[in-house]
């Protein structure tokens, strides 16, 4: 199994307001956070090019599971342990339908409490990966976090 953390990099297609209001709001995020990234996933490869994304999003309402491509113009991905997308499938089905923590994404900028029934993209994320304090971590921090942890686990291979 092929299990990435996806990193959303683009910009909405299409236009009216919905895709306008979308937009503002990956712009608010990406100039927050610093970060060329708006929205994260845990994302298992099929076949023709196509993924299951495990995530919380605003978009869609919450926790949620969209099958979809991830192209490279808009998605960056980092390989994660296939252990990974085992978690992210037992974690969706305990919080599948949970709404999106709004208050709990800025918390991970602004240090506010979170919501213990709703998630934000990168806290699901992060929890289903196994990192401590997962709604501290914004999608940037995340990536971050994962190649950090690609690189550390590369060094221990060359160890062994």
């Amino acid at each position: 199994m092929q299990v990435y953390l996806a990193m959303y990099k683009g910009r909405k297609d299409g236009g009216g307001i919905k895709v306008w209001a979308a937009r503002f709001v990956d712009w608010v995020i990406r100039t927050i956070t610093r970060s060329p990234y708006s929205h994260c996933e845990i994302a298992i490869r099929h076949s023709g090019g196509l993924f299951d994304c495990y995530s919380s999003s605003a978009r869609d309402g919450g926790v949620r599971l969209k099958t979809m491509p991830l192209p490279s113009g808009k998605w960056d991905l980092v390989e994660l342990p296939a252990k990974a997308g085992l978690s992210a499938k037992q974690l969706f089905h305990r919080t599948h339908g949970a709404g999106y923590d709004y208050p709990g994404a800025l918390g991970a900028v602004f240090r506010l409490p979170q919501s213990r029934r709703r998630w934000f993209c990168s806290e699901w994320c992060a929890y289903a990966i196994g990192c401590t304090n997962p709604h501290r971590y914004t999608p940037q921090t995340l990536y971050a976090a994962a190649l950090t942890k690609n690189r550390l686990s590369e060094k221990m291979e060359g160890i062994k």
